[in-house]
């Protein structure tokens, strides 16, 4: 299929999945080159002083405030953040005052092997992104740049003739399985095979039986990993919830019931409110009130904008969450929720890795703000 239109679906409403296809917009265009008889205009001198300003290495930006810190200095030194504060002159500097610091954004739901898009991603200000769903392959390959961390599941383990091998998944992004000790050799050979998580489709038949879906959590947590599941109507999340899965990989959108809510009281679930419309929003809404941890996550391939999704953050909005949850549901919850080193993406810390963006309004107020960073690094790095 072309890329220039979008696989919104894979929603097995009534029992049959309805695939729907949308037309992209395009990408922006290339802005044009400004005309050499420019270059002494206020403009292209303020380009020329950009273009002098320090991309990498050891440099310090100062004037901006950090969120959650306040007014500080950041002193980037080899890809990490060297301090937090004040910081004595030497070091190139980067004057940003009446800006905001933010980590870079951790994206939970991305099938790159569907649609690579890791360099947009990285370029977009996504420092690491969860990947609920490849062939086996991309376990040994990796589709993303070095750059961005990928926490892979691999292939779902579903059943024989599951979703989604009749459809967008045929091509290997499902591993079949016949009863429960095959579901747990599935669970080895996949954790073998370097997966971080283990994703599971909750359908209607064909389907995995609940012996089956329950030793395959068992498995899974035997072996430290958490298992997502594809439950996107009633029945099939409360199913999930019965059979012990961690998180749901999409906000379901078929309106819950109050004793499914109260089912994943206390676990999680991914976003993807843009991916699927439907009553994801209300029930996001109610999750969050049972206490669920809210990730951010697009479902690129599904959707195929790589980047931090302005959309997706509208409908947060809409769904009850203030700027600092969205911030909170984009950086630190992942960090946490993952496993991630404490130094690593979604948390700006001395010693840790300098990934972040630069904003130009307070994201607490206008998280709007977070899909148009003025600046983003990654690693240190400038993209």
């Amino acid at each position: 299929m072309s890329w220039r239109t979008c696989f919104v679906g894979h929603v097995d409403r009534m029992g049959l999945f309805a695939l729907v296809l949308l037309a992209c917009a395009p990408g922006r265009p290339t802005p044009a080159a400004r005309p050499a008889a420019d270059a002494g205009r206020p403009e292209a001198r303020a380009v020329a002083a950009s273009e002098a300003e320090p991309r990498a290495g050891h440099f310090v930006i100062r004037g901006a405030e950090v969120v959650g810190v306040g007014v500080a200095d950041v002193e980037v030194k080899d890809g990490r953040i060297a301090a937090i504060g004040a910081v004595a002159a030497g070091p190139p500097a980067l004057q940003r005052a009446g800006r905001w610091i933010v980590p870079a954004a951790i994206d939970s739901h991305v099938h790159l092997s569907y649609l690579p898009g890791g360099r947009r991603m990285l370029d977009g200000g996504v420092a690491a992104a969860v990947d609920l769903a490849a062939p086996l392959a991309a376990l040994r390959e990796g589709e993303a740049p070095s750059e961005l961390m990928v926490l892979p599941s691999g292939p779902m383990i579903t059943a024989r003739g599951g979703y989604p091998t009749r459809d967008w998944g045929s091509d290997g992004y499902g591993l079949e399985v016949d009863g429960p000790a095959a579901a747990t050799e599935a669970v080895e050979a996949l954790a073998a095979a370097g997966a971080k998580l283990i994703k599971v489709p909750v359908t209607d038949a064909p389907t995995l039986p609940p012996a089956t879906l329950k030793a395959i959590v068992t498995a899974a947590h035997a072996r430290g990993l958490k298992v997502a599941a594809h439950a996107l109507f009633d029945r099939h999340a409360r199913a999930a919830a019965e059979a012990g899965v961690d998180l749901l990989a999409h906000v379901p959108v078929e309106p819950l019931q109050a004793r499914t809510v109260e089912a994943w009281a206390g676990r999680a679930a991914i976003s993807t409110l843009s991916a699927f419309g439907g009553a994801a929003v209300e029930n996001l809404k109610k999750l969050r009130a049972a206490g669920v941890t809210v990730l951010y996550g697009t479902d690129f391939g599904n959707t195929q904008l790589a980047g931090i999704s302005g959309e997706e953050i509208d409908l947060l909005v809409e769904a009850g969450l203030d700027g600092q949850a969205i911030v909170t549901a984009m950086t630190s919850a992942p960090a946490q929720y993952w496993g991630l080193d404490s130094q690593g993406p979604g948390v700006l810390v001395p010693g840790g890795v300098a990934s972040f963006l630069i904003v130009t309004a307070d994201p607490r107020a206008t998280p709007s703000t977070l899909a148009e960073p003025e600046a983003v690094f990654i690693a240190g790095t400038r993209r």
